[in-house]
């Protein structure tokens, strides 16, 4: 009887890890026909879309150095099309925020490069189970930082709560580029992550005061999209503005969420909508942060 327990418990465990197994593999699946394309957006700078977030590249003669890195099963295909670029891993990569569509790469990438971030990166990526010491940030800071690199300085902005408490917007100071990490979705409704310190009027401020300091040539990486400029971030802007005063007509009014999202958004943005933020769940966003602001 002992000997039959046994067995069954090796058994049960037997198929626990080969499930665990085929999930890994499953997830590692989807990630098979991402493409990672590149392009470039001056002498020394790149822009990379796959599967994630977007990765901002300065490559030159001091090296390489990314904006983020994506999910991690990409990494060696990031690695690939940087070696197309550049041979060489990563000195430096700044992490615009946490979320591991755009800081899956570190564990890999870090092994071999310095990670920056801010503070509250770190702190939320250390409270995950299981990270491994190089996914972690090296260097991090509580406003601004520069980094002097490839003919270029990048300026490293942290402006307060906005998509969550840790985000980073970097700016190419020559080279008059700029990457909004999750500050900006381009011609979407954005993810404003309330659970990790995100704020919905302070991401409308922090766009805002990144908009007085842009010119008409700045090229805007969106975290999230295609390749933008100045006036597609004004639109972004005027989405947010609009929005926030909808919903804070509704409140006024005393509806509540459920007659809300039976209303819709104003028609206008009705195409802002997409499968992870849909139009239910910006009105949501919407409604959770500022119906807390009366």
């Amino acid at each position: 009887m002992k000997l039959r327990f046994q067995r069954h418990i090796i058994g049960l465990s037997a198929l626990a890890l080969l499930a665990l197994t085929q999930t890994a593999a499953m997830a590692d699946d989807k990630f098979n026909d991402v493409t990672i394309k590149s392009k470039k957006l001056d002498n020394n700078t790149y822009m990379f879309i796959g599967a994630g977030g977007n990765i901002g590249v300065s490559a030159g003669s001091d090296g390489i150095l990314i904006i983020d890195d994506q999910y991690a099963p990409l990494a060696d295909k990031i690695t690939a099309a940087l070696n197309q670029i550049q041979p060489g891993a990563p000195k430096y990569i700044v992490n615009t925020h946490y979320h591991a569509d755009h800081t899956g790469g570190n564990a890999h990438f870090g092994e071999q490069g310095t990670i920056l971030a801010h503070h509250n990166v770190l702190k939320r990526l250390q409270a995950q189970n299981k990270i491994a010491s190089s996914a972690l940030p090296v260097i991090t800071y509580g406003d601004n930082i520069s980094i002097h690199f490839n003919q270029d300085t990048l300026e490293i902005i942290h402006l307060g709560p906005g998509h969550t408490d840790g985000d980073s917007v970097v700016i190419w100071q020559k080279a008059n580029i700029i990457h909004m990490g999750d500050l900006y979705f381009k011609d979407r409704f954005p993810y404003i992550d309330l659970d990790a310190g995100g704020s919905v009027t302070g991401y409308r401020e922090n766009v805002s005061l990144i908009l007085d300091r842009l010119d008409n040539n700045t090229k805007v990486i969106p975290g999230h999209g295609d390749l933008a400029d100045k006036n597609a971030l004004f639109k972004f802007k005027h989405m947010l503005d609009d929005s926030i005063n909808w919903m804070r007509g509704e409140i006024e009014l005393g509806h509540d969420l459920a007659s809300i999202k039976k209303q819709g958004v104003p028609e206008k943005y009705a195409d802002w909508s997409w499968e992870f933020i849909t139009a239910d769940k910006w009105i949501e966003t919407l409604y959770q942060d500022l119906s807390t602001q009366r």
